[in-house]
């Protein structure tokens, strides 16, 4: 969905690249630079200060754009380039997800918050759905020989918007806003706290991992599609 407004925000970022661009700094410089603030990020995390540790998550998604730009504007793109992107942009995932698995380590809200933001088990399920649907994607892209496979329920931007408005959900109020609405259903309360989903931001990460899942196999049907009309001569826009 938000994928559509991609052209968009490269031609915005196109001035931005240029300015770069002229003082050297390569694309593959600031992909590995990234990859620094999301460790910084993921300590950041783990030492249980949400909002810090969003502002820095936010950071690399800014470089993350940056480095693109400075690739069109100065015409360093390259095929290794958008790989190395693509690699590093899964540990990142990688590395925020571990870092709300990991803290707090020590409780620095006026409710009880457990032992971390995120139950490991969620995120574990969260991350790998979404690997696997970029997974889905490079393979129907390379072994399935598609064009492009980016169909799916959300997209990377969807999720990411997700995973933010969580962050912010618990950070933010005074008490834990999740089990004070479930408060008002017994039922739905001891149903959830059940699966271990007993704040806002956990509802949200795993929100994104049905999404990432149901993405993975919807990529699966289509690629399935378009690669049995093209084995079959049928013309098909992909």
């Amino acid at each position: 969905m938000l994928g559509s407004l991609r052209e968009r925000y490269q031609r915005a970022m196109m001035p931005v690249g240029r300015v770069i661009a002229k003082t050297g700094i390569t694309p593959n410089m600031i992909t590995g630079f990234t990859l620094i603030i999301a460790l910084i990020t993921a300590w950041i995390f783990y030492q249980g200060y949400l909002l810090l540790g969003l502002v820095f998550l936010i950071l690399t998604v800014v470089l993350d754009m940056f480095d693109g730009a400075v690739a069109r504007a100065a015409g360093l793109s390259s095929k290794f380039g958008a790989t190395f992107d693509h690699v590093l942009d899964r540990y990142a995932e990688y590395l925020f997800m571990l870092g709300l698995m990991m803290g707090p380590v020590a409780v620095i809200w006026p409710y009880p918050l457990g032992g971390s933001f995120i139950p490991w088990f969620w995120g574990f399920f969260t991350l790998f759905g979404m690997i696997m649907a970029s997974f889905t994607r490079a393979k129907a892209e390379s072994v399935g020989g598609m064009k492009s496979c980016t169909v799916g329920i959300a997209e990377r931007q969807e999720k990411l918007l997700l995973q933010i408005a969580g962050i912010l959900l618990l950070a933010f109020p005074s008490t834990n806003i999740w089990i004070d609405l479930l408060t008002q259903v017994p039922t739905l309360l001891e149903f959830f706290v059940a699966l271990d989903i007993t704040n806002i931001l956990t509802l949200c990460i795993v929100i994104v991992g049905i999404l990432s899942h149901i993405t993975v196999v919807q990529r699966l049907l289509y690629a399935r599609k378009v690669i049995l009309a093209s084995e079959s001569g049928d013309k098909l826009d992909v």
